[in-house]
């Protein structure tokens, strides 16, 4: 459900379909047109109202918001020129700035396209922030946690970040190369892993492996942090191990929804679900329980409480010490790692429990096999 109520707000956050299922939930008199038709009406569609946010009450004080929905899907983001995605961006952080928005946060592929926000920023007068720092933040604490309750000692495992050439998947690999022994960077080009394994060799010593095979290596993979920026999914059932964690913090996801239908000895996560301090209301569904969000959305709502009116996550570049800083602001307005999630539905340690049972089973099964 929506709200049409507009204004005053302090934040808003920009979001757009996935896909043209999402539109057809919306505008279902569209679902019998040509889907080129529905996508040519969508691109020249302006910036949409989409729900206020209330009800964010901290120990430090409270703030409103909205959402601000761009009528294009991930697909057609990926395919049209970034000026096209950019322009109707700033059209929709301009109608924001209106309602009183001193900061916008750009969800989903709005954050991926063109120069991750930067250009969207120069064209805005207020600040921007694509919310990856606490998507990182958020992301690994998930990830450890899962591989604990997994019994994967992270020491020993084979750790593999998918999309490891992006903002989100660098800062992932280089704090993940911290904390682990054996780690592969994965993406559709090597120069920029080659760059950035050079970059985690300097920091910390460290030798990552990289990588344009996906299937490769994901399927010798014991964790998976998945933050590619493909429209399609790009792990399949046969692609994972038994005992396998993928953390997929990509929207679109890059694990595919068949691995929820086919595999039930891998422990998949949804990557970036936060607990919203207060009695906040969305007013709007967008596939998480009440007073959930993702971490990215939370990221503009802690810099609004904050009152940090000032341009955060933005291009290709993320600092360790940017996502120490907002992990920090989080913490002291009360966001919080929410339970773990899977493919919209919550995991409770006793399923948890049991994929790790099926999975030592599946495991045993394989080397009697091989004896």
């Amino acid at each position: 459900m929506t709200t049409k109520k507009q204004g005053p707000v302090d934040f808003s956050f920009i979001i757009h379909p996935l896909n043209t299922d999402d539109i057809f939930r919306k505008y279902k008199f569209m679902r019998r047109w040509p889907e080129s038709l529905v996508k040519s009406i969508m691109q020249r569609m302006p910036p949409i109202f989409t729900s206020s946010i209330t009800g964010i009450k901290s120990p430090y004080g409270s703030v409103e918001g909205c959402f601000y929905g761009v009528t294009l899907t991930s697909r057609q983001m990926l395919e049209l020129p970034p000026e096209i995605t950019i322009r109707k961006v700033v059209a929709a952080g301009r109608k924001a700035a209106q309602l009183g928005a001193k900061i916008i946060g750009l969800g989903a592929m709005t954050a991926v396209v063109g120069d991750g926000g930067i250009s969207i920023a120069r064209n805005l007068d207020i600040a921007v922030t694509t919310g990856n720092s606490y998507t990182v933040a958020t992301a690994l604490q998930g990830t450890e946690k899962a591989a604990e309750l997994m019994g994967i000692d992270l020491d020993r495992a084979e750790v593999a970040v998918l999309g490891a050439s992006g903002s989100i998947g660098s800062a992932c690999a280089r704090i993940l190369a911290r904390k682990v022994n054996y780690l592969t960077l994965i993406a559709r080009t090597l120069p920029p892993l080659e760059k950035l394994a050079g970059r985690i060799k300097q920091d910390c010593g460290l030798a990552a492996k990289v990588t344009a095979n996906v299937k490769d290596a994901v399927r010798r993979a014991d964790v998976i942090v998945a933050v590619s920026s493909a429209a399609d999914a790009l792990i399949e059932p046969e692609d994972l191990k038994p005992g396998a964690v993928v953390c997929d913090v990509a929207r679109p996801r890059d694990v595919s929804a068949r691995v929820a239908e086919m595999r039930n000895d891998v422990l998949v996560i949804e990557g970036g679900a936060v607990e919203v301090p207060g009695d906040v209301n969305f007013n709007f569904n967008f596939g998480f329980p009440p007073k959930l969000a993702y971490a990215c959305m939370a990221e503009t709502m802690i810099l609004a409480l904050e009152k940090r009116y000032e341009n955060f996550s933005l291009g290709r570049d993320m600092t360790v010490e940017q996502i120490d800083e907002i992990s920090a602001l989080a913490a002291k307005h009360g966001f919080k790692l929410a339970g773990f999630r899977s493919f919209e539905r919550a995991l409770t340690e006793d399923l948890i429990d049991e994929i790790r049972d099926r999975a030592r089973h599946k495991r045993a099964a394989l080397e009697t096999k091989k004896v």
